[in-house]
């Protein structure tokens, strides 16, 4: 079993500046304990990635406030710049941007089938992930501020999940914070609003995207029930080991939350089968395509916790996307193939069959089991003092998104005192890459507006 490390929590540690064109970038490094509730325990190392516009002078430099970036996920690496690009050409107009590898991704002290088993076994690997959730993110957050910039607060920038852990920070160090800026990221906090009524929510969702994608691209639906015939009755193994199961095809429907994946779905479909002695059969091209987009093994913690960053009320996820699924009778591929219907995909869901037929997750089968099974998960949120808010924030909602519900997103945004909203349909989930300086310009501006 790895052994764990006690020292004294360490500050940035030697930094390691490189330029590219139009930045300068620099690498740090924070020892931070596994559990804050702990300080004196276990560390983990964090990696996080400044990054500056060239032209600004050393002095100048260090008077610039600083923007920290939290990545949609959970599971996700901060974005790695290259140049001068969209959101980030605007955040540099004007601040040091930080871009965060969050604990268990990137250049983080990594958690995934070859890192895992050094705790020990499934319950050791369990307990060590029920310390990386949203609360523990703002946590890491809350000491390299201080070891950064000490007493200052800074501004946090949220994406989809890193939304969520904005709204977490709000609830529990809002004294670190100068302002909050969220793209797609507000989570349901109504405390009736559990993890079931998410998914009971996001099911409708999946099923207008899907029917909205075949009346751009009819074929594709034929092209879909051919695919499930086929799946039926032939084995087909990805090129990253991951076997294509009838359910697991349905999940290319998470393509459909950006706002060029319909057209992605549609190309990817178009190169499904290819004629060989033994019959049509699935083409390298499409199996590898679809490897790419199934894949786990960048980020297992995606679907080892996903389901917990809605638990906060004591009781276990228990597989919420695969019981909820029973209720919508629609999604069963099999009997819409039998009844000529269209076939439905489903969105940004887990399940536990996941855990036989994708290779890099087969290996965590019982730690993911144990977390799905966990209970007395703690609060993320805190509604009274998010009431009470006086940090200005700024969010933008997509108004029919796939990943985060818009009603929920809109109760929560009347829920935060304060809080000012952008609504809109031009953009998808992934808007602050789509719109990327527009969006974040827009953001800044309902901030600015809010202070008055």
């Amino acid at each position: 079993m790895q052994q764990a490390s006690t020292a004294v929590p360490a500050g940035p540690g030697a930094v390691t500046t490189v330029r590219q064109p139009e930045l300068l970038l620099a690498d740090y490094h924070f020892d931070v304990p596994l559990d804050h509730k702990a300080p004196e325990g276990e560390l983990i190392r964090l990696y996080a990635r400044e990054v500056v516009a060239a032209e600004k002078s050393g002095a100048e430099r260090d008077r610039l406030p600083w923007l920290v970036y939290l990545q949609g996920g959970p599971g996700c690496g901060a974005d790695r710049p290259v140049g001068r690009y969209g959101w980030l050409d605007r955040a540099l107009d004007e601040y040091r941007v930080l871009l965060l590898d969050q604990r268990g991704t990137g250049r983080s002290t990594p958690a995934n089938r070859q890192t895992l088993p050094l705790r020990g076994g499934p319950a050791e690997q369990a307990e060590y992930l029920s310390h990386f959730r949203a609360d523990a993110i703002v946590r890491d957050c809350e000491l390299i501020r201080r070891r950064l910039i000490g007493d200052r607060p800074w501004t946090v920038l949220g994406q989809s999940f890193g939304g969520f852990c904005a709204v977490s920070y709000l609830s529990h160090a809002p004294e670190g914070l100068d302002a909050v800026l969220i793209a797609g990221g507000l989570p349901a906090i109504d405390p009736d609003t559990d993890v079931d009524a998410v998914y009971r929510a996001a099911y409708p969702r999946m099923e207008r995207k899907i029917l909205a994608h075949y009346a751009r691209y009819p074929r594709d639906a034929a092209i879909v029930r051919g695919l499930v015939r086929h799946l039926t009755d032939h084995e087909e193994v990805l090129t990253d080991g991951t076997r294509l199961t009838v359910p697991a095809l349905q999940q290319l429907g998470f393509l459909l939350g950006t706002g060029d994946g319909s057209h992605r779905l549609h190309y990817l479909l178009e190169d499904a089968f290819v004629p060989t002695a033994d019959g049509p059969r699935l083409g390298d091209a499409f199996r590898e395509q679809v490897a790419a987009v199934l894949s786990r093994a960048a980020i297992p913690l995606f679907s080892l916790l996903l389901e917990s960053t809605y638990a906060q009320d004591g009781r276990a996820t228990d597989w919420s996307a695969e019981r909820v699924r029973a209720e919508f009778p629609a999604f069963d591929a099999g009997k819409a193939v039998t009844e000529d219907r269209p076939v439905l995909l489903t969105g940004e869901t887990v399940h536990p069959w996941m855990l036989d037929t994708h290779a890099a997750l087969r290996p965590l089968r019982d730690t993911a089991e144990l977390l799905a099974g966990r209970t007395g998960w703690g609060p993320l949120y805190d509604t009274e003092r998010l009431a009470r808010n006086t940090v200005p924030v700024a969010a933008v909602i997509y108004h029919d998104d796939l990943y985060v519900d818009t009603a929920h997103s809109l109760a929560t945004a009347r829920a935060i005192r304060g809080l000012r909203t952008w609504v809109t349909d031009e953009f998808e989930h992934d808007g602050i890459r789509a719109g990327g300086r527009r969006v974040l310009d827009r953001l800044l501006t309902l901030v600015r507006d809010r202070r008055g």
